[in-house]
């Protein structure tokens, strides 16, 4: 995993007190928002265990795999509320630039929020 001076997330923040505090265990993700935010940053190191944990047992796919070959360029929300985010995430590959729109549904579990599932457009 790599690290970073500038939180991935974009929230301007350094990333070890960002979304690094959240991939490390040192705390949880009080809202919706902040666990989509540190689950783009995850994809962005390449934590792909944090991705994995933070995903609810119910919708959570048995591995979750790290493209080295795909750099996260940015996250853009479009809109939250108390259980749901919708998002734009951009990245560049091999096989050129791409972007994910999706409209993410969370919930609490034990008092953590977790990612249930989305919808992609």
């Amino acid at each position: 995993m790599e690290l970073r001076p500038e939180c991935p997330c974009g929230s301007g923040a350094a990333y070890d007190a960002c979304c690094g505090r959240l991939h490390r265990g040192a705390a949880q993700a009080a809202t919706a928002g902040e666990l989509m935010r540190s689950r783009y940053a995850a994809y962005a190191v390449g934590d792909t265990a944090y991705v994995w944990r933070t995903w609810h047992p119910r919708t959570r796919p048995t591995d979750v795999t790290h493209d080295p070959g795909t750099r996260w360029t940015g996250l853009r929300i479009l809109g939250a509320g108390e259980d749901w985010v919708e998002f734009e995430a951009r990245w560049d590959s091999a096989a050129g630039p791409g972007r994910l729109h999706e409209r993410s549904r969370f919930e609490q579990r034990g008092g953590r929020w977790l990612y249930v599932d989305g919808d992609i457009d």
